[in-house]
Formats: structure tokens, sequence, C-alpha cells
């Protein structure tokens, strides 16, 4: 189930991709939300399929991804000795770098090209390299706790919700964590309990709940993008998209099995 709203009333300013002006309009943000392993990841990449935005070179892409688990803190030692027990919450507010986030979304908004840093989840660091994300029109920034933050939330035109069974998100999450992390089981299940389930619950799940929303199939936000790609969105009122009201209803299947 995907919940969305939608920001302002006035035209969606878009980055001028003509070869003879260096205007630079805003790209349009959409920020992705949901829970643990809901499949944040899983929207933003099927997204980008049905857009064809995947099969493009880097430097060329009108969609562009970024992930808050990219801006996770620099642990102290300390820090870095609980999280590798397991008993580091990385699921609070004060887990993310908010202040580097805000950085990198203003630099994205005023057309520059940003360096994203790259989080190795086994050590609990971040690595050296970086990422390059180029100027795009439209940028979906997917995260846990991407609403936590009113300043943050503020720069979205467009908030999707990824509301999965929690219990689906459970073993979604047990099961990455195993395959790609290196955790023992009981290690995440004890995470989960500790950590996860109760900031879902505090800091995710009210936010989520706080603005009006109204329930989108991803074929109708995927036609949504495609508009502002094409120039043509004139209207963001909320819950409506290109003038037509999205009543509420609920979906009973989910679109990705993936686990994010």
């Amino acid at each position: 189930m995907y919940t969305a709203s939608m920001a302002g009333d006035s035209e969606t300013h878009l980055r001028d991709r003509g070869e003879n002006t260096n205007v630079i309009r805003q790209p349009f943000l959409i920020g992705v939300s949901g829970g643990t392993a809901s499949g944040k990841s899983s929207v933003c990449e099927k997204i980008m399929e049905l857009l064809g935005q995947n099969k493009i070179d880097h430097h060329q892409r009108q969609v562009a991804i970024l992930s808050q688990d990219s801006f996770y803190k620099v642990l102290t030692p300390e820090q870095k000795a609980k999280a590798l027990k397991g008993q580091f919450n990385f699921d609070h507010p004060d887990a993310f770098d908010s202040e580097l986030i805000m950085q990198t979304l203003k630099q994205i908004l005023q057309g520059e090209t940003v360096q994203i840093p790259v989080y190795d989840f086994v050590n609990h660091s971040r690595k050296e390299e970086f990422i390059t994300v180029y100027p795009a029109d439209v940028v979906l920034f997917e995260g846990i706790l991407m609403f936590y933050s009113q300043e943050i939330r503020d720069l979205f035109q467009m908030k999707l919700f990824v509301d999965t069974d929690p219990d689906t998100r459970l073993s979604r999450r047990v099961l990455r964590d195993i395959s790609e992390r290196g955790r023992e089981l009981e290690q995440v299940l004890a995470q989960y309990i500790t950590f996860v389930k109760p900031a879902f619950e505090e800091f995710c799940l009210p936010v989520s709940d706080s603005y009006p929303t109204s329930i989108l199939a991803i074929n109708l936000i995927v036609q949504h993008i495609q508009d502002i790609l094409n120039g043509g969105l004139s209207k963001r009122h909320n819950g409506c998209i290109n003038g037509h009201s999205t009543p509420r209803q609920r979906r009973t299947s989910e679109s990705s099995s993936r686990p994010h």
C-alpha cells in the first residue's frame, strides 16, 4: 500500500535542459518513507524502471534516487563497539546527519552535482568513496525518517509512505541482515524489539498519520512524474494529480518482495 500527499499550488519548477541557456530551475523533490524493510527502495527502483531511467547513463538521467541510509553519522569508538553488538539505535533521529541531509538537498535544489557518502553496514562506518549524483528534474529521497524533521519534510513537493504489514517487514529484515550484513538471528530479533519497532512507532508512524493522504497506484505516481518530465504539470493540489482526486482505498497486495 502506498500513501501520498502533495504540497504546494504553484507550477513545478524544473531544470531547463536546453543547451543554449544557463537557467536553473528547482527539481521536483519526492520523499519516500516507511518502516524498515517496507519496500521503499523497491518502490523507487520500480518507478525508475517504469520511466526507463534505469537504462540511462547517470550523467543524463532526469530522475535520481537518494537514500537516507547514506547519511548515518560517523560513530565514536564507543558507539561503534555498541553497534557491533547490536546495541546501538540506528532508527533514532539522532543516528542521522540531518545537517548534511539538509545541505545536500539545498545543493540539489540549486541544480548542483552532489557527493553522497557510502555507508558500510557490516563495519558500521562510512567508506572513503562517494557516489556522484548529477542534477535531475525529479529526485526521489527514501528513508525511514525522511518526514521526521519538519525542515526537511517541507522541502518535498510529494510525500509517499510505503505501508507494509509489520510481520512482512520483520521477515524481510531478518533475511536481509543475516544474508547481507552477517548478523545472527538472535541479534537481529533483539535489535528489532529493542530499537527498530519502538522507533518506528515513536518517530515514523505518527508523522505519516499527521497529514491528509490518498492512496495511489504506482502507475499513477509514474504518470505524475512523467508529466513533470514533459513539463506539463501545472497543478499540485493536495490529494490531486492532474486535477483528478484520488479516493482512499486499500491495496491488499504488494508490488515487490525485495527487502529494504
